[in-house]
């Protein structure tokens, strides 16, 4: 007598994907606590609503009038892109009080995805469990939990270009570059992956991303033409737009000379021939690191470099400080791992004083300290392109 196949067994859900879960969702319920009870956060994510619900409107996103549906306290410009807008339209269908809990929850989960992509680059048998508890550490560094407060988009964007980069680019996928494209439509400065793409052979790659920017951008004109053509025209070239660029929290050459010079308006064309000067070693870097199939410190080059040369990268954009420390960390190079860790917990940049113009005040010590985002990232550029040149010299 034959007895009937016995069925599979459900298999039980691991512990570290519902660890995921578990993270998300209590991002998510802070969301709605901070909503009822009247938490004041969430100042940028209150704008990209606004923005989505002015462009459904038909009225102008780029003038210098208020823009409509923000909340009391809220008197935040829209400074992105056009085509960041058709990415922000979701959040007009959520009430107000939700769009930072629906903003957060996104955040966190691309928190994970940005370890786990990060991680699996270095030790590709990695379970969720680790990458899990990787991410609720990196929760204590100041540029997360200051992009988490904010409602920014930080963390969603450097997930896509990890996601992108480390897994579509390199499986040979014909969606590779996407990704990138979609990323530098919302903020610009992800565009510095095009040339990533090149200098690492991805040139279709590199292609695609620039058509999907470039795309983007046109479909804003025939339903906004005159906010694409004034946004291209003068807000994308006009850095103050966003706050003052001399703000200690502008981590980024341009803010730096600033402060230096007490704002003179030729600081940019310093902090400009800097970068230039500091782009032969970070592509240089960049093609040495990806040859030797170390993928994800090439890209952190690339995104360190692009840091330093926007002329506005605000404490919070340097979110990128994660996959750093993570990856250091899995490599075994424990101390460097804690010694970035130290440097982004410390919220060093919050210490010093700053506001109405202090920093034009500062003395050698303060100085250091109000700029040490950027020298860090020097000072490593430096160090990494003289062991290079070491292992680059011919042997005698």
């Amino acid at each position: 007598m034959r007895t009937s196949p016995r069925l599979a067994e459900p298999r039980a859900p691991e512990p570290g994907r519902l660890a995921v879960l578990a993270l998300v969702a209590g991002a998510l319920v802070l969301g709605v606590v901070a909503w009822l009870a009247g938490w004041r956060v969430g100042a940028d994510s209150a704008v990209y609503r606004a923005g989505a619900l002015t462009f459904l409107r038909g009225d102008e996103l780029y003038t210098h009038a208020r823009l409509a549906a923000l909340p009391e306290g809220v008197a935040l410009p829209f400074t992105y892109p056009p085509a960041a807008v058709l990415v922000f339209l979701p959040l007009a269908a959520l009430p107000a009080g939700l769009v930072w809990a629906a903003v957060t929850a996104a955040s966190v989960l691309a928190l994970v995805v940005a370890v786990r992509v990060s991680a699996r680059s270095v030790r590709p048998g990695i379970g969720w469990l680790p990458v899990v508890a990787l991410a609720l550490l990196a929760l204590g560094l100041e540029p997360v939990w200051k992009t988490l407060f904010l409602g920014q988009v930080n963390l969603l964007l450097m997930a896509a270009v990890l996601v992108d980069v480390l897994v579509v680019c390199a499986r040979g996928s014909r969606w590779g570059g996407v990704l990138v494209g979609i990323a530098a439509a919302v903020k610009l400065t992800p565009l510095i992956f095009v040339p990533h793409l090149l200098f690492t052979g991805r040139r279709k790659e590199a292609l695609r991303a620039t058509v999907t920017f470039v795309a983007l951008q046109a479909v804003m004109f025939v339903p906004a033409p005159r906010d694409a053509a004034r946004y291209w025209a003068t807000a994308a070239s006009d850095p103050e737009r966003i706050g003052s660029v001399h703000w200690i929290f502008n981590q980024s050459l341009h803010g730096m000379v600033s402060r230096a010079a007490d704002g003179a308006p030729w600081a940019l064309w310093v902090a400009v021939a800097l970068g230039a000067v500091l782009a032969a070693p970070a592509g240089w870097l960049v093609v040495r690191l990806h040859r030797r199939g170390e993928s994800l410190a090439a890209v952190l080059v690339t995104a360190f470099y692009a840091l330093l040369l926007s002329p506005v990268s605000w404490s919070h954009h340097w979110v990128w400080a994660v996959p750093l420390a993570a990856g250091l960390l899995l490599r075994g190079a424990r101390a460097w791992a804690a010694a970035v860790t130290v440097l982004f917990a410390s919220a060093v940049v919050m210490l010093v004083p700053n506001g109405n113009g202090v920093e034009f005040s500062w003395g050698p010590g303060e100085s250091v300290a109000g700029n040490a985002y950027v020298l860090a990232v020097i000072a490593v550029l430096a160090v990494l392109t003289a062991r290079e040149l070491r292992k680059h010299a011919p042997i005698s």
